[in-house]
């Protein structure tokens, strides 16, 4: 039935990461450490309490869950200014479907993120690609530049920014909305492990309309199976994806046992500096052994260069390590593990030095 797919999607591979069972998994950025027991419980208690009003629709809106996601960013910010998913990338394509589509164009700059464009070919909108600096930095002039000639409907932007995890300057978030061109959306999935200083977009929202920032509960929540995502903007865009949502499109069993979560948050966002601390442990070794490693604000590093970063993945996994080849000729990407799992990656990296 190939014939029949729409022609833009003929020849592309669905998005995933290998999932290979091997003693240590590095390579698609979960939080290595289980939900703490109490947590495990009170969150195991919450879906029960659910379970047998199910011949029920949940709450479409999610209000009660929107309302704890707003209290735990903060800024102000109340239910009517947040909007939750199934996952980031739900969240994001609303956010497509509402502002782009047919004869719109999405803006992007990588490498970054690799389901943003994935998202705009299945809402059918145009992608282009601004590119980053040699160093994977992005520049206020630069991004400009690429608005102005490109005129986008929606811009993404990352930070930290997956796969390099560069943090992003607000003042490059902050010239861009200047422009007043679209919808502006800053992907902050691994906000929570930004190193001091490193300033969050949600300052900007009380400024910029147009503004969106996006989070997530998959990484330093260590909630990935669960699938919560959600942003906070200004209430004409939360009020404009419910346009395209589908009918109780989270269910009350999420919507249960991410509050319960949100409910102990302190518990688990304990595992946040662990997780900093393996991270930039990583940095400092594999600079030790010579290789080019991108500084990282998020819960992961990508590091290189290698001729031939296809064979380095593969004799890793060799030794029971899995990381990730994103696709960028020389480099590789590793998540932060627990203590045991970064010493057994930088011990096979030691191997193959």
């Amino acid at each position: 039935m190939r014939e029949l797919l729409r022609a833009e999607l003929r020849g592309l591979t669905a998005y995933g990461a290998p999932q290979i069972d091997v003693p240590v998994r590095l390579n698609t950025n979960e939080n290595s450490y289980p939900l703490p027991p109490h947590v495990a419980q009170a969150v195991a208690k919450a879906v029960a309490d659910e379970v047998t009003g199910l011949n029920r629709y949940p709450d479409r809106d999610s209000v009660e869950l929107r309302k704890d996601l707003a209290d735990y960013l903060g800024h102000g910010l109340g239910a009517d200014r947040v909007w939750a998913a199934n996952g980031s990338n739900e969240v994001q394509q609303q956010l497509l479907q509402a502002f782009a589509g047919p004869g719109r164009v999405a803006l992007g700059f990588g490498p970054a993120y690799s389901m943003h464009p994935l998202l705009a070919v299945g809402t059918a909108t145009t992608w282009v690609d601004g590119g980053r600096d040699g160093d994977f930095g992005l520049t206020a002039s630069r991004v400009v530049e690429q608005v102005r000639a490109h005129r986008p409907h929606v811009t993404f932007l990352c930070s930290p920014n997956n796969p390099t995890g560069t943090a992003l300057d607000p003042a490059v978030a902050q010239a861009v909305l200047e422009e007043r061109q679209g919808i502006v959306v800053v992907d902050e999935a691994y906000a929570e492990f930004r190193r001091p200083g490193t300033a969050s977009a949600l300052t900007l929202l009380d400024r910029y309309p147009q503004l969106v920032v996006t989070r997530t509960m998959s990484k330093a929540f260590a909630f990935a199976g669960a699938r919560v995502g959600y942003f906070a903007a200004d209430p004409s865009i939360v009020d404009a994806v419910q346009l395209v949502r589908l009918p109780y499109h989270l269910s009350a069993l999420t919507q249960a046992a991410a509050r319960a979560a949100l409910a102990h948050a302190g518990a688990l966002l304990e595992t946040v500096d662990e997780l900093k601390a393996q991270r930039d442990r990583i940095v400092r070794e594999l600079r030790e052994m010579g290789l080019t490693v991108a500084d990282s604000d998020a819960n992961f590093v990508l590091f290189g260069r290698f001729e031939d970063q296809r064979a380095v993945w593969q004799a890793l996994l060799d030794r029971g390590v899995l990381v990730r080849d994103v696709g960028l000729s020389g480099w590789l990407r590793v998540t932060a593990g627990t203590p045991d799992e970064t010493s057994a990656f930088l011990a096979a990296m030691k191997e193959l030095a």
